[in-house]
């Protein structure tokens, strides 16, 4: 027989059950309670002696700042004429005098020098390069396997100045021919236009050489500390003296001096001195310096003298 229900009850909700009790104690943080001004204090206990360390260390880089920009930056070498824009390194300067030292030295007239320099800037800017295109080297960028001579050769300014001379004179009516085509007959460019752009520079620089006039060429640079015995660098600076710009004498002292000389062998000392590590060269009653340029003394130096740094 079933049981009668009782009305108006029913059971409670789940939601409505007491909640079950654990045995379990509540577990711990194992982390210790945030102590915000413990934490402030200990910030502010930094020792003082640390501060006055960080503020000398900055005074001293500032010192070392202020010391760095007194000093005098090294002068990048560079050759510059008067009344002129024109600015060369002092490599370039030394390789133009060089070739117009070899042209001068063959009794060619000044047009060979301007064609030679125009046909250098235009394959070379001026520079003895150990590469090029094939096997093209040097300041004309003459091909070894084309019969210029050997890769060393065609890389000594002299021998490929005068190699070009000895081609440039071979030439019908170079003397008064137009630049780029008279330099096209010898070089044989796949640009034969290229060479005319720079006719007017190398007029100026071969004006600048070649003058009779004093200080048309003048050059400054840091000298760099001289490396090994005087005498030894002034017996190799005759070898070079004697190769491209005359009769040289070795004195004591570290001084060349260069017989029969005139301003275009002065020039091409000045064009010279940073290879050379002169640190002064003279001639008449002038005087030049790599940091000071040229400056008339009043004095005569009876001739060329090349001086060295000792």
């Amino acid at each position: 027989m079933a049981s009668t229900p009782v009305v108006g009850r029913r059971p409670p909700a789940r939601s409505e059950r007491p909640a079950a009790r654990s045995s379990r104690p509540p577990a711990r943080s194992s982390r210790p309670p945030v102590r915000p001004a413990r934490r402030r204090r200990r910030r502010d206990r930094r020792p003082r002696w640390l501060l006055a360390v960080l503020v000398g260390l900055v005074a001293l880089v500032a010192l070392a700042w202020e010391t760095e920009k007194a000093s005098p930056e090294p002068v990048a070498g560079r050759c510059t004429l008067p009344g002129s824009d024109l600015t060369l390194t002092t490599a370039q300067a030394a390789n133009a005098a060089t070739i117009a030292a070899v042209a001068r030295s063959r009794g060619l007239p000044p047009r060979a020098t301007v064609i030679a320099l125009a046909t250098a800037q235009q394959e070379s800017r001026l520079r003895n390069l150990d590469y090029g295109d094939r096997d093209s080297l040097g300041l004309f960028q003459q091909r070894p396997s084309q019969g210029w001579g050997t890769e060393a050769q065609v890389q000594d300014p002299v021998y490929a100045a005068g190699k070009f001379l000895d081609g440039l004179v071979e030439v019908p009516g170079w003397e008064t021919g137009r630049l780029t085509e008279v330099s096209q007959r010898v070089q044989r460019s796949g640009f034969p236009e290229a060479y005319q752009q720079w006719e007017m520079m190398a007029t100026q620089l071969a004006a600048a050489l070649l003058s009779d006039v004093p200080a048309q060429l003048s050059c400054s640079y840091t000298p760099a500390d001289a490396t090994g015995p005087v005498d030894e660098r002034a017996a190799a600076v005759a070898d070079v003296v004697r190769r491209e710009a005359g009769r040289p004498t070795v004195r004591p002292g570290g001084v060349v001096s260069v017989a029969d000389a005139g301003w275009p062998e002065a020039s091409w000392a000045v064009a010279h001195a940073e290879r050379l590590q002169l640190t002064g060269v003279r001639f008449a009653d002038w005087s030049w310096s790599p940091d000071g340029g040229w400056t008339q003394t009043g004095a005569d130096a009876r001739g060329l003298q090349l001086q060295l740094a000792t």
